[in-house]
């Protein structure tokens, strides 16, 4: 059965009829011996593992990125291809950071058109020469891919351009979101023919391919993906406006690892997936970590750095020293002011030229002596936008060179054609200052290249006649002014330490760190088309079914059943907090078993406690984490035995209505025993964001009273030391044993982290001594996340099912109230 991302597209048929890549390739094999079973579209079965037995493990990666780091041209007239690697390419240049041992397969397209009838044989020669595997799009499925959704829509609004201009308001068109998702596909065919899945780690590269990661999981549910977005992210707000958000996020969180170049992208991200998926975060042991599902995505803030050795190698290079001095005698007595940049409406170019023009009308005393030299990308689109920033940029500079200039003086020089590194590095080197103003970026490294290039190299200083161990200067415009030579120094010893080998062998090495688990887990593969995802769950961690735990409950004659409250009888998000006359007649069908003794364990206070329960005669209630404790409906309140000394509450309330008054949505509950700050209706982000700070500010105002100050979900309490949840299981279990009639069963149920106590202390009651026969004990949390709990239900309505399965097969006859009283000898 196909999996389609909505039953428009089902409907269509035209999202996933795209035909299976053809294997032409033999698939590149990186142990001997047996290869995985595949099936027609390359798809291995999800559930299980291969079976792999091998004596030799060679480490690998696969680099995937939208295109391969070759350059390729053809001869018109023998018809010969010809390829070479591309010296410049992130893509090649980030193999210093593996060890020598690793294998490098890049998986992408070429940036020319190959006749079908030649892919075959271009495809065989790039895997035996270059490691490459290419992915051929057809021309129109990469122009709707590239030029169409990629630049059209990926681009603009990650760069913060949203369609509120006449050119930029066309609406959605799905038909590119197809070909996204085609392509996305047939890189996935591709990747899967070139790895190993149980050994090989995958990097994905940039917005092309942000769906790839759930391709590559729905063939093999523990394969190895990092990925990492080299352009910005944007904010929530202009995320949200992308017809295929939510898709696209689940996407990336099939990746194991998630990378950006700065923490505001990180944080952008993060921030969408709580509002958007409803996903929480949080740092551990330095590492932020989302949690879907099960598995633990994490997230890598790093940005990229440049090869040193090859700019080093292309300063030292003879033909670096001739274009220097070719440029030295061009610029002669004038000062080089240099900006590089591609050919796009985010990087400012125009920008530039206009405060160039400014200067010199501030400043006649430069006109002659000030050149800027605008050394210009190609452009790698062709769209409107494009050629509107090329007409402005080339109207404004012979504007200036017509206002300014005179004869062999232009104040701006534009260079817009493809230029060689060796010339790319003369300018650098020569350039006095470096502007790079972008509108909106990613990692822009021209700041790194000008660093490295203004050190120099003794081939370089000779070729520009400066002396050896001279002080090195340079002066960065980006956002403010530079000091040249202390910045210089200290810029130069942060970029030569984190360079690109740095960042790829960082980024790899947090990759298998995240990966380490996947073998130790149960995995399963769930959800259609783009909604896909894994489950996974610890191997002793799993689903509590009715035909699980029946036959124990049939057999067992003292049973104890601890059930939380909120998220577990009643769901978190409910309007109506009282419970439904469902819960209520199982509840009642439970305790009129004579062999069951069951209790409601609940933070919220006696008093709506009494009221929802009042038609529960038998139900035992723990109030406020077990402060308050009742047996019966016909029993009296007891309250802890912990000092009842509440003058900590003056301190916390008026610090709580601080924080309550400058978080909209959020309100005080205040208890007999604790007070409990809500941010629930608050807006998911401000809210945690509040709630850490007021935690941090509780715990510093009631450092020397007897109380914990805890978060919880959407909530922090303030309670007396020493009460838990955990300490209503040790009271009930002990008055059983005590008065001869010691459980052998236990049932807790809970969602929240102050259940954790009650899982924790039921599970150490099969250790203790005090128990004459070890009981059969099921402590279950409501929604599969980590927990002390064995098993897991999926929500309410899941727990209500299963007590009501429990409660079809018990005895219904009644019993009396005072029996039940007598029986744990407490009075009328």
């Amino acid at each position: 059965m196909r999996s389609c991302a909505s039953f428009s597209t089902l409907a269509s048929g035209d999202l996933w009829d795209m035909p299976p890549t053809s294997r032409i390739l033999p698939r590149v094999m990186t142990i001997p011996g047996i290869i995985s079973d595949i099936d027609g579209d390359g798809i291995k079965n999800k559930n299980e593992d291969s079976d792999v037995s091998t004596s030799v493990r060679h480490k690998k990666k696969v680099i995937v990125a939208n295109f391969l780091p070759l350059h390729a041209e053809k001869d018109l007239e023998t018809g010969t291809w010809y390829f070479s690697f591309d010296e410049d390419s992130l893509l090649l240049q980030l193999k210093d950071g593996f060890s020598l041992e690793t294998d490098v397969v890049y998986v992408g397209s070429l940036k020319v058109d190959v006749n079908p009838s030649e892919q075959d044989e271009v495809a065989q020669r790039l895997l035996e020469e270059f490691n490459c595997v290419p992915t051929f799009l057809s021309p129109d499925l990469h122009k709707k891919f590239y030029l169409g959704f990629c630049k059209q829509y990926l681009w603009p609004l990650f760069h913060y351009m949203l369609p509120l201009f006449p050119d930029f308001a066309n609406h959605f068109d799905r038909l590119l979101w197809q070909a996204y998702v085609s392509a996305n596909k047939v890189f996935a065919d591709k990747v899967m023919e070139a790895i190993n899945p149980e050994e090989d780690y995958v990097w994905i590269h940039d917005y092309h391919l942000m769906i790839l990661p759930i391709f590559l999981r729905r063939r093999f549910n523990r394969v190895k993906i990092g990925f990492f977005l080299h352009s910005p992210f944007p904010s929530s707000e202009i995320y949200r406006t992308l017809p295929v958000r939510d898709e696209i996020l689940r996407a990336l969180l099939n990746a194991d690892l998630v990378g950006f170049q700065t923490y505001d992208y990180a944080r952008h991200f993060l921030s969408c997936c709580s509002r958007m998926l409803g996903l929480d975060y949080e740092s551990k042991r330095g590492y932020i970590g989302v949690e879907y599902f099960g598995r633990t995505v994490y997230i890598k803030i790093l940005p990229v750095g440049v090869h040193m050795g090859w700019l080093e190698s292309a300063l030292s290079l003879p033909s670096s020293s001739v274009k220097v001095k070719e440029i030295q005698e061009q610029f002669k007595g004038k000062k080089l002011i240099l900006g590089v940049d591609d050919m796009d409406i985010f990087k400012g170019i125009s920008l530039k030229l206009l405060a160039m023009e400014q200067l010199l009308k501030q400043s006649p005393e430069w006109w002659g002596k000030l050149v800027l030299v605008q050394i210009v990308n190609p452009a790698r689109s062709t769209g409107k936008d494009v050629q509107e920033a090329k007409r402005e940029t080339y109207t404004t500079a012979a504007r200036i060179n017509e206002t300014y200039g005179s004869p062999g003086y232009e104040p701006v020089v534009l260079i817009d054609r493809p230029m060689p590194l060796h010339e790319k590095t003369a300018y650098y080197a020569l350039a006095e200052c470096c502007i790079v103003n972008a509108v909106r970026d990613g990692m822009n490294l021209i700041p790194y290249k000008y660093i490295v290039c203004r050190q120099g190299t003794p081939k370089m200083d000779e070729a520009m006649g400066i002396a050896a161990g001279s002080p090195r200067t340079s002066t960065l415009v980006i956002s403010e002014f530079i000091e040249k030579q202390l910045r210089h120094e200290k810029h130069y010893c942060y970029v030569s330490c984190h360079d690109v080998a740095y960042w790829a062998r960082s980024f790899v090495n947090d990759l298998e760190r995240a990966c380490k688990d996947h073998y130790s887990k149960r995995c399963w593969g769930i959800g259609f088309g783009l909604n896909y995802r894994i489950l996974s769950l610890s191997p002793s961690f799993r689903k509590l079914s009715i035909n699980h735990i029946a036959s124990s409950y049939k057999r067992t004659n003292r049973r104890a059943i601890f059930l939380d409250y909120d998220g577990t009888l009643v769901a978190q998000a409910s309007i109506a907090n009282s419970p439904s006359p469902q819960v209520i007649s199982v509840l009642n069908d439970l305790c009129n078993d004579p062999k069951n003794t069951v209790f409601i364990v609940s933070g919220r206070g006696q008093n709506p406690l009494s009221e929802w329960f009042t038609k529960c005669e038998n139900l035992g209630i723990a109030a406020e984490h077990g402060y308050f404790i009742r047996w019966s409906r016909m029993s009296n309140w007891e309250s802890g035995p912990l000092a009842a000394d509440f003058d900590w509450k003056r301190i916390a309330e008026p610090v709580m209505q601080l924080y309550t008054e400058s978080t909209d949505g959020s309100y005080i509950e205040p208890k007999e025993s604790a007070l409990v700050w809500h941010h629930l209706g608050a807006d998911p982000a401000f809210g945690s964001c509040q709630a850490k700070e007021l935690l941090d500010h509780l715990e510093n105002v009631l450092a020397n009273d007897p109380v914990v100050v805890k978060k919880g979900q959407n909530i922090v309490e303030v309670k007396p030391q020493g009460v838990t949840k955990g300490l209503v299981t040790e009271k009930v279990l002990s008055t059983m044993i005590g008065n001869g009639k010691s459980p052998d069963f236990v049932l807790c149920i809970g969602d929240d982290r102050s259940d954790e106590d009650m899982f924790e202390n039921i599970s150490s009651l099969g250790c203790s001594s005090s128990v004459p026969v070890n009981p059969e004990i099921f402590a279950c949390t409501v929604g599969q996340k980590p927990s002390k709990a064995r098993y897991y239900l999926d929500d309410t309505n899941d727990v209500l099912r299963l007590l009501q399965g429990l409660a079809a097969t018990s005895s219904l006859k009644p019993r009396c109230s005072i029996e039940i009283r007598s029986s744990f000898g407490i009075a009328a």
